[in-house]
């Protein structure tokens, strides 16, 4: 449900002045808090006072949370239940809000309610005037207490304090009446410290030092080294730069300084995402400044933003992976061979075996993504592919059997492969003539057979088994390493994008072959990653209001650590997941 909330003021000429905002909640909260839906600074209202909720037949349930009711069309209730098209009228403290219906949507008009004209003061006989001090008197006795009481006390008692010099943040406050000087309650990540304020405010009348937060937050990582963050920040405006050098009068470091995006005392919340003003800022000119550097300018997802550049390795036995643009449409060589779309095709013979194999072994259907890519705890990544737990089901690595145990190959180990092979038990071995060039679980009688032929001198099952049609050229492709058979390393890169993170999670919704066109995909060589346009059907810049999901910078990048994902409960990850969701699942 949508409630419209109109807010009328009146400035002291009487003109008035008209405010309205959407709220898209079943629920709306009305009280003193910053919190509520609706903030009424009003002592006579409580924090929480009072809930509006939809209820059936079109009609709304008001109930009173707190001790005290609320008044509605002249009597007061806990709780009250109203029809918005006949309208009602809901009186808190000196808050007057008209609740009606319009188009379809609840309306709640809020005006201040006007004094009685013929309201007078007390009578003077009951007055206390005559009985207390004058006014000048009393003024200058309250003026003396206060700076006395909030000023010369916590003075005295910093002076006089113990020095802070560990992180010790759970210790007490030494600071009296420190708390009065409060501008507000901290975030949440900070409540701990609320009684210590000269754990971050170690120096009398002195902004907050970066030291004073790398004592807790030693490990945190540099966006980039500090001459060259200097060097690529955009020149200030002649207003900026005045400001910040009054600032430094102050002793407030200057725009590198932690508290230049972190802002404290803002009340019990969770730290808000950076604009992407904050990294346009440099972004968006950044060769200008740094001539050497290979990053492309970046300003705007949706308008302004450079190609992908993924981390893969285009040659074999390369040691490390190249980033390369996904424009330029690259080949990963990476040692494997895997068609992709033979494995997921639904009719194929890799889905009917996974169907005969059934829920026993973890299968029952046909192949999906998910039976062999299984994501980390981080959502962003995938753990490896195991050739024991994801593979082995259907290519089997047993080679013969004794009694009733099965021996099988060493994956992953060529040299004991080859032992393996050697000593194969010499009995007579019943020739293989069904043609398969791989071992099988299900022959004739219902015992192992391989395409290796009988273990001899000549070594044929174990040319055989590292030859293309072998067992290890199934999926591997076959080499040489020091005069001996061999298969070419496997190259995967941990991730492909080194400077980004992508939360797999907050699109579960969503098909794999939405973003990978895994099913068509006959070779391993390619780069099944989605390219820039088709993010940008979903996602756009930070200020887009058509698109699906507006996307800041921080919903991808992490400032402090450019190659590591953005934290599960960062604003702007909490925020994009929530947007992603279907209707039914928010």
């Amino acid at each position: 449900m949508a409630f419209l909330i109109r807010t009328i003021d009146q400035t002291a000429s009487g003109r008035e002045i008209v405010r309205e905002s959407v709220v898209d909640k079943d629920t709306l909260s009305i009280g003193r808090a910053a919190e509520n839906d609706i903030h009424l600074s009003d002592l006579a209202v409580e924090q929480h006072h009072v809930t509006i909720a939809a209820a059936t037949g079109e009609k709304l349930d008001i109930k009173a949370i707190s001790r005290l009711g609320f008044e509605i069309d002249g009597r007061t209730e806990k709780a009250a239940s109203i029809d918005p098209a006949q309208g009602a009228e809901l009186a808190l403290g000196s808050s007057r809000l008209a609740i009606s219906q319009n188009n379809g949507q609840v309306m709640l008009i809020i005006t201040k309610a006007v004094s009685g004209e013929d309201a007078v003061d007390a009578k003077r006989s009951f007055a206390l005037a005559g009985t207390l001090p004058g006014k000048r008197a009393m003024s200058w006795g309250l003026a003396a207490a206060i700076l006395f009481t909030f000023l010369a006390v916590p003075i005295a008692s910093h002076l006089t304090r113990e020095r802070i010099t560990t992180n010790d943040v759970d210790r007490a406050g030494q600071v009296d009446f420190d708390g009065s000087w409060s501008t507000g309650k901290l975030s949440l990540a900070h409540h701990s410290l609320e009684d210590n304020c000269e754990a971050c405010h170690v120096d009398a009348f002195v902004s907050v030092r970066d030291e004073a937060c790398l004592t807790c937050h030693e490990d945190i990582g540099d966006h980039a080294e500090a001459p060259r963050l200097a060097n690529g920040r955009a020149p200030h405006e002649f207003g900026e730069g005045f400001q910040w050098a009054v600032a430094g009068m102050f002793g407030k470091e200057g725009p590198g300084a932690c508290t230049t995006c972190h802002t404290e005392h803002e009340g019990p919340t969770r730290m808000g995402p950076a604009s992407q003003l904050l990294c346009a800022d440099c972004h968006d000119t950044l060769d200008t400044r740094l001539t050497d550097t290979t990053l492309a300018n970046a300003s705007d997802f949706g308008k302004t933003h450079p190609e992908f550049k993924a981390a893969i390795f285009t040659e074999f036995r390369q040691q490390e992976p190249r980033r390369i643009s996904l424009g330029d449409r690259p080949r990963e060589r990476n040692g494997l061979k895997f068609p992709h779309d033979v494995h997921l095709d639904p009719q194929g013979g890799v889905a009917r075996m996974a169907i005969r194999l059934g829920r026993g072994a973890g299968y029952g259907s046909a192949l999906a993504c998910k039976d062999c890519h299984e994501a980390t705890s981080d959502r962003v990544s995938f753990e490896p592919i195991d050739m024991e737990a994801n593979c082995e089901s259907c290519h089997s690595l047993a080679y013969d059997q004794v009694g009733g145990t099965f021996r099988t190959l060493h994956h992953g180990d060529v040299d004991q492969m080859l032992a393996d092979l050697r000593a194969m038990d010499r009995s007579p071995r019943r020739p293989v003539v069904t043609g398969r060039s791989r071992p099988e679980r299900y022959a004739r009688g219902g015992l192992y057979y391989s395409n290796f032929g009988p273990p001899g001198r000549s070594l044929v099952g174990i040319d055989r088994a590292l030859a293309p049609g072998g067992v290890c050229g199934e999926c591997h492709l076959p080499a040489t390493s020091g005069n001996r058979l061999d298969v070419m390393p496997v190259n995967l890169p941990d991730r492909y994008f080194a400077h980004g993170g992508f939360d797999h999670h907050a699109h579960r919704q969503e098909e794999c072959s939405t973003c990978h066109e895994a099913e068509s995909s006959k070779v391993s060589s390619d780069v099944l990653l989605p390219d820039l346009a088709s993010c940008r059907e979903c996602h756009q810049g930070e200020t887009a209001i058509e698109a699906e999901v507006p996307s800041s910078c921080a919903m991808c990048h992490s400032y402090h650590r450019p190659g590591t994902p953005m934290p599960q409960d960062h604003p702007d990850n909490r925020r994009s997941e929530i947007a992603n969701l279907g209707p039914e699942a928010r």
